[in-house]
């Protein structure tokens, strides 16, 4: 009986094994029917809504609040009538710009999918490409930070200190970023 036990383990253990090597050699195997294989779907629609998908974690966690997660907890931090409206008019402008931005990014992501999808890729037409992708990702990942910048000073001390308890950093105390 033990010696069956011991088998079948073996059996288990080594069944795993087999998925997980099988798994590291093929990572990408699921990925490869994708529109745009740089990019997921939820990726996509993230940057056709405008969302900030990470962009923003440097302000967002040393202590500058952005101001969709301002807008959504305005009851939370007591904002006032003034500074929503101000926050609102950040992040409208932050959004259209962001969209315009995540539409030019999924744009020219294609364009470098579609120049290896031909087969015909160049080393220097592969530069040029992924130089306009990071111009394109580096103008919009500023455009989510600067709106986390220009909504933090219109936050009193204390509400962005509700703000950082309410998001779970640690003590509440907004970072160094706080004014």
């Amino acid at each position: 009986m033990r010696r069956l036990i011991a088998m079948a383990a073996i059996a288990l253990l080594s069944g795993g094994a087999f998925a997980a090597q099988n798994e590291t050699q093929q990572p990408y195997a699921d990925l490869q029917n994708r529109e745009i294989k740089a990019l997921s779907p939820e990726r996509q629609d993230d940057l056709i809504a405008g969302r900030g998908a990470g962009f923003a974690l440097a302000a967002e966690l040393n202590g500058l609040p952005g101001p969709r997660h301002v807008l959504d907890m305005a009851d939370e931090i007591d904002l006032k009538d003034d500074q929503r409206a101000e926050i609102q008019a950040i992040f409208d402008d932050m959004n259209t710009n962001a969209k315009v931005l995540g539409a030019e990014l999924i744009a020219a992501e294609a364009k470098l999918d579609a120049l290896f999808a031909s087969g015909e890729a160049t080393p220097d037409q592969v530069r040029t490409l992924t130089m306009d992708v990071a111009e394109i990702e580096a103008k919009l990942r500023a455009t989510h930070l600067n709106a986390h910048l220009t909504t933090s000073p219109v936050l009193t001390q204390h509400q962005r200190m509700l703000y950082a308890q309410a998001r779970g950093y640690g003590d509440g105390h907004a970072g160094h970023g706080a004014h």
